[in-house]
């Protein structure tokens, strides 16, 4: 039996690939930040564990666990946790920006260095990352977001290329809008960070807002979370995966529309595609 440690299992994109991988007979390692969470996953079925991208303590443990359930080897890993930082750029803090790189960037680059060694010796292994349409196209109130997601897909490109040859393919996800909790849990983080109401875009945040509580989807074309899982299961079964795989429409006429649009042009359709920043 293949085994597959999966971050952020509690909600989502997460808690649907550990559900459809191990439909599909594959030993998953569900984790996330929570102990509640954990309990229920635990109370699902998964072997579950507590794994906070902000803790190396926390990464090393949860880490520890897995090899020395599968007797030292790991299959696949698919980096998934994390949350979306809101705010325009010029209401970003230091500190707001520090905490999404440490959970959405650097939290999974010391997880993956770990596995890294333990694929190499075993001769194989499979590492997927979940990105975004964000990471190769620019939304307005999501700079910090998106500077996290362009950050990964630079440093996954780059690994693809170092791991050549070992056996350890390297892929990433690129989803756009998925039905989830991601909006939701974006909110805390943005209460935190963001001064709002003092904010020169205090009302752009304000119809942000508002349109949180509507009920729907937040965007045109979403999709629910097993489309990712499709990809994540061939990213991972496939003998030749693909280095990108992007999912809904927007994703992939984003990535099409930026080889073919100016600069200029790019912004226009971004800015009309993201209602100025307002989904």
């Amino acid at each position: 039996m293949k085994s597959v440690l999966i971050t952020g299992c509690s909600s989502g994109i997460g808690a649907t690939v550990a559900r459809g991988l191990s439909a599909r007979g594959w030993r998953v390692f569900a984790t996330a930040r929570k102990a509640d969470d954990v309990e229920r996953l635990a109370a699902e079925g998964f072997e579950s564990l507590r794994l906070d991208l902000d803790d190396s303590a926390s990464i090393q443990a949860a880490l520890d666990h897995v090899l020395s359930s599968t007797g030292g080897t790991l299959d696949a890993l698919f980096n998934n946790g994390g949350f979306g930082q809101v705010g325009a750029v010029e209401d970003l803090t230091r500190a707001a920006l520090r905490e999404q790189f440490e959970t959405n960037l650097f939290g999974w680059v010391e997880l993956t260095n770990r596995v890294i060694p333990v694929m190499r010796r075993q001769g194989h292994g499979r590492i997927v990352m979940n990105s975004s349409v964000l990471g190769y196209a620019a939304f307005a109130y999501r700079g910090a977001y998106v500077a996290v997601k362009f950050a990964l897909e630079g440093l996954t490109d780059t690994l693809r290329q170092e791991l050549r040859g070992t056996g350890i393919h390297v892929a990433l996800v690129e989803p756009g809008p998925i039905v989830s909790r991601f909006r939701e849990n974006c909110l805390p983080h943005f209460e935190k960070h963001i001064d709002w109401r003092n904010s020169i875009h205090h009302a752009e945040y304000a119809e942000q807002l508002a349109r949180l509580n509507k009920p729907g989807p937040a965007a045109p074309f979403t999709l629910p979370a097993e489309a990712v899982l499709e990809k994540v299961v061939h990213a991972l079964e496939n003998p030749f995966p693909k280095a990108r795989y992007p999912v809904t429409v927007p994703a992939v006429a984003f990535r099409w529309l930026k080889r073919l649009l100016s600069t200029r042009a790019m912004d226009w359709v971004l800015l009309r595609a993201s209602g100025g920043g307002k989904r």
